[in-house]
């Protein structure tokens, strides 16, 4: 009792605070602390993936117009179709009962998680990853089974490993392609090993394709959907990253499954009635969405392609020149590149979280520890910002490190 009161009944939920202090806004939140504010060095945000302020990746002028268009007909209450655009590549079709509006691919992520959370169920994660699944596996109480990607093949899925990791309980396998955190693009022959496998374990695929057609290396983009002749697919994905716009919070879940497994086994009853009680993308921005798809020029993809392959190699070059650092292989697609960090090179680091807070402190630099990605001792680096901007930034780095280098 305090002060005369009663006891109230109420009180906040224990782990989510824990749970959001270890994904990627609460890293950047806890490094943006620590920025000396003394220091009128201009800050360099090589930890996460929003290059939309940079000129060099302002989005087209067709989709600022089509939103422009569609708040100024008064007729933005109806509902966008993205059928056409994802049928593309397809054997069979989809249809529009396929396809579900989210808030950006996040939303998308809480509902797959939400849906598949049974009692006992398990799902398989890649490590690293992208760390926004593990809070809402935690949250809606999934079991978290993580899967290795293997640096010496390309960062392929360890399939073995899926295969000794699976139960009776296990309900699905998350895939990113191309890779977030990492820089990989998966071949056609290793999704469809992947399809396989998934298949011969009896779980779906989630396939992560928010930077769905970001590549730029010899492997081309091939979506998983593709594979849904094989094995139940659910894609998550987004106009956040391919037109640079994750503001705009416009997402989808599309189910990919002639075979009407997902709809026997519930699967879809669950997505339709989560979205039920959640909130919808802003109107304007769907009744926008058939003229984006439609008036956005190939010259724009292609300029944006042109530009991240340009940083990507600034990023690794300027990399392969500071000893205490190793970038196991050039990007090939997305936006990051994970960069291994060698403590036994450095004084006074005690760990990849440690060398950020000090980073920052000290540079100016905004870098991401690999732990938010389940890979301690890890960096992840973004090179999806302007190439001056970057080429300042990985400068500023080598020095830290040299500064901070062990005596010989």
């Amino acid at each position: 009792m305090e002060n005369g009161a009663k006891r109230w009944g109420f009180q906040g939920k224990q782990g989510l605070d824990a749970a959001s202090a270890t994904n990627v806004r609460g890293y950047f939140n806890l490094l943006m602390g620590n920025i000396n504010q003394d220091n009128s060095s201009v800050v360099v945000p090589l930890g996460h993936g929003d290059p939309s302020h940079f000129p060099s990746f302002r989005t087209t002028p067709a989709a600022e117009d089509a939103i422009v268009d569609a708040l100024r007909s008064a007729k933005h209450n109806c509902y966008a179709t993205t059928v056409d655009y994802l049928n593309r590549d397809l054997s069979y079709k989809l249809t529009p009962d396929d396809v579900y509006l989210t808030i950006g691919c996040n939303q998308a992520i809480e509902v797959v998680t939400a849906v598949l959370s049974r009692p006992g169920a398990n799902i398989f994660l890649p490590r690293p990853g992208y760390p926004h699944y593990e809070p809402w596996c935690a949250y809606n109480h999934l079991e978290m089974r993580h899967y290795d990607l293997l640096p010496e093949k390309g960062l392929e899925v360890d399939v073995d490993a899926v295969e000794t990791l699976a139960d009776e309980n296990t309900a699905a396998m998350v895939i990113i392609n191309p890779g977030n955190p990492c820089w990989n693009v998966c071949s056609y022959e290793h999704l469809n090993k992947i399809a396989e496998t998934a298949r011969k374990l009896g779980i779906l695929v989630i396939a992560d394709e928010a930077y769905d057609n970001i590549a730029f290396g010899s492997t081309p983009y091939v979506p998983m959907r593709v594979f849904g002749l094989t094995v139940p697919i659910l894609t998550l994905g987004s106009i956040s990253k391919r037109w640079v716009v994750p503001g705009w919070r416009f997402g989808w879940l599309v189910t990919s499954d002639p075979d009407g497994i997902l709809q026997k086994s519930g699967v879809i009853n669950s997505i339709a009635g989560f979205l039920n009680i959640s909130s919808d993308p802003a109107t304007f921005i769907q009744a926008a969405i058939p003229q984006i798809l439609e008036n956005t020029k190939e010259d724009f993809f292609s300029k944006i392609i042109s530009t991240l392959r340009e940083c990507a190699d600034i990023c690794y070059n300027r990399i392969e020149e500071i000893p205490s650092l190793t970038c196991p292989k050039k990007p090939e697609g997305s936006m990051f590149v994970m960069v291994k960090l060698n403590l036994s090179m450095l004084e006074d680091i005690n760990d990849d979280v440690d060398f950020c807070l000090k980073l920052a402190k000290e540079e100016s630099v905004i870098i991401l520890p690999g732990i938010a990605m389940e890979l301690k001792n890890w960096l992840r680096v973004t090179f999806a910002i302007e190439p001056s901007l970057l080429q300042e930034g990985l400068a500023r780095v080598k020095a830290f490190c040299q500064r901070h280098a062990k005596k010989q």
